[in-house]
């Protein structure tokens, strides 16, 4: 009979002996056997920084630059006021 899993996620760091940290208690589980999943970021990936850093200096929004692309101004539209 295939066994069924819960997911749960939690934070952890891998030190210096390669071994896996993880400085929190697991929920009530039994004890026993469980599958890990870990997930470790791509050092190639740009930072959220690179990714603006980027658009700000790609020619595909030289447009935006353009005074006529001002289309709206701080008195367009009305005024929203959240009731909730």
């Amino acid at each position: 009979m295939p066994v069924g899993y819960k997911a749960i996620e939690l934070a952890g760091a891998v030190d210096a002996d390669h071994r896996l940290q993880i400085d929190t208690r697991l929920p009530d589980v039994a004890a026993g056997v469980v599958r890990v999943l870990v997930l470790i970021p791509e050092t190639n990936e740009p930072t959220e920084v690179e990714w603006l850093q980027a658009a700000v200096a790609s020619p595909a929004f030289d447009y935006l630059r353009d005074g006529a692309e001002d289309v709206y101004s701080l008195t367009d539209g009305k005024p929203f006021h959240d009731k909730g």
